[in-house]
């Protein structure tokens, strides 16, 4: 048996999604306590611009949600701040062999309900995350995996269809994380008398982490309160609101008034105005997001390479990071960010050339044009981009209709294939090309997992699954460059950019951070008197 030494060669950068509805506006008095853990240390107060989709762990795959759900549920490893796998809930692991996998978990953990952690719950968790009949987006995490057994109460075991490199990184994504036993069995009664997945557990979230749920008013806040009794070092704040406010303007105004601590996407145009004002300061991070614009392959005339190539060429990307990000971030040439593993800097983008793009709608018999629509959710950055597409693709002839949507129908009605066009962003989450490829290109990955282009191309499909069968880097480095000048030929999507992320945050507020996957981590943070 030999002991894991399996680490991420990743660099870490940062990532947040932005989005959506409204606060009252009212400064916050939450102060209290003393900030050193003691006596509590206050109410933090976070205006985001989306709401969650879900408290489930396996019930969406969307960033608002994680951004809560982390800090309620934990999962059996953690990525730090260089993106190398650390000991979560299992306080260490063995690989027994290329396939076989053993964690040893942590003892004395509970859940907010009092119930045991241990090798079998971590075992109801992931048998319901693959169960066809709870359809979770996320299932695709263990999708490597061939099965998983309980070898004693505090071992748990996994044994992999194939060597996997990214194994640590996808246990570490909270898709994984561990729900209380009591509440999966009573949300699968519910199911047995007509409800849907995930009801009872939406009102009921219960994991091991630091904070408990206290309430959800969905479309205005989520409040977690401190877990008095949590495994790890105290927690200092009482408690924790996410307020759904989704206008941009309204949560600058949430910040400078007091009313929010920490607020969302400022703007790239406020940040100037955030960094001049007094108690309060600006956070930039580099992300390894990716801003996109994606066809539906599903739907004339998106089924034709030449469209999208063409669409993809009358596309200024400068201008669009210019002029809507305002310089902040960089053009992308391919779906992965420049720190996530496997992202080939010699792969040649599809470049601006208005006459090439005229040309390839001509051989594509559509010289004259046509009409489509582009859905958009109501972030004020892809509400931007949208119009400034729209714009540039009148000059080949092509007719946009914008059209905006709410957060959840927007993820939902993409997932069922009824859009032409659509704006939106994926986050690379574990640092990894497999995951920043294969859910959004797989062909086993279409709908709500990640592949919303539904793009279906066997050879793309052969190396993206040679590339997780792979477990030597410099391998994988070339199958992944293949995989990304595959993708420039198929032109299934226009890449956009991978921006920096700005939040805005009062003074008072200490030890805040965030996640190199774009999560606030609270955990630490405590708001001075």
């Amino acid at each position: 048996m030999k002991k894991n030494t399996f680490i991420l060669t990743v660099l870490g950068a940062l990532m947040l999604i932005l989005a959506a509805c409204a606060g009252d506006g009212e400064p916050t008095n939450s102060s209290s306590g003393n900030g050193n853990g003691d006596e509590g240390g206050g109410d933090l107060v976070m205006a985001l611009g989306e709401d969650v989709v879900s408290m489930s762990t396996q019930g969406s795959n969307d960033v608002p949600s994680s951004n809560v759900q982390e800090n309620v549920y934990e999962t059996l490893t953690m990525l730090d701040e260089n993106q190398e796998p650390q000991p979560w809930l299992a306080e260490d692991w063995e690989e027994v062999d290329d396939t076989t996998w053993d964690f040893h978990l942590k003892e004395g953990v509970k859940f907010h309900d009092g119930e045991e952690f241990n090798a079998e719950a971590v075992k109801k968790s992931f048998d319901r995350l693959v169960d066809e009949e709870i359809g979770s987006p996320r299932a695709f995490l263990l999708d490597p995996v061939e099965s998983w057994e309980v070898v004693d109460e505090y071992t748990f075991r996994i044994n992999l269809k194939f060597p996997f490199a990214p194994l640590l990184a996808n246990l570490a994504h909270i898709g994984t994380g561990v729900m209380s036993p009591a509440i999966i069995e009573e949300d699968y009664a519910q199911m047995e008398d007509g409800g849907d997945p995930d009801a009872y557990i939406n009102k009921n979230p219960v994991g091991t982490g630091p904070f408990e749920f206290k309430e959800w008013t969905p479309g205005e806040k989520i409040v977690l309160k401190r877990n008095d009794d949590y495994h790890g070092d105290k927690v200092k704040l009482n408690t924790a609101t996410y307020k759904v406010v989704t206008e941009q303007s309204s949560r600058i105004a949430e910040l400078e008034t007091g009313a929010s601590h920490v607020v969302d996407d400022i703007g790239p145009n406020n940040v100037e105005r955030v960094e001049n004002s007094e108690g309060i300061h600006a956070i930039k991070q580099p992300s390894v997001s990716l801003n996109y614009v994606g066809f539906n392959i599903e739907k004339e005339p998106f089924d034709d390479v030449k469209v999208r190539r063409a669409i993809s060429m009358a596309i200024d990307k400068e201008a669009i990071v210019e002029g809507v990000y305002n310089g902040i971030g960089i053009t992308a040439k391919g779906p992965l960010a420049p720190p996530v593993f496997g992202y080939d800097e010699d792969v040649e983008d599809i470049s601006h050339d208005l006459d090439q793009a005229k040309e390839l709608m001509k051989e594509a018999g559509l010289e004259d044009g046509f009409s489509t629509t582009l859905w958009t959710n109501d972030s004020e950055e892809r509400v931007d981009t949208a119009i400034a597409v729209q714009a540039q693709l009148k000059k080949i002839g092509i007719d946009v209709k914008i059209e905006e949507l709410e957060w959840g129908a927007y993820l939902e009605r993409l997932a069922n294939g009824e859009h032409d066009m659509f704006v939106l962003g994926w986050s690379t989450t574990n640092a990894d090309a497999d995951q920043g490829l294969y859910q959004l290109f797989h062909s086993s990955q279409h709908g709500a997992a990640g592949n919303r282009t539904f793009i279906d191309d066997e050879e793309l499909d052969n190396i993206l699954d040679e590339g997780r069968k792979e477990t030597d880097p410099e391998k994988r480095l070339e199958i992944y460059s293949r995989a990304q000048e595959r993708l420039v030929e198929l032109a299934p999507m226009l890449y956009l950019n991978h921006r920096e992320h700005l939040i805005g945050v009062n003074d008072s507020v200490k030890d805040f951070s965030i996640s190199p996957q774009g999560v606030y981590q609270i955990k630490d943070a405590y708001i001075e008197e």
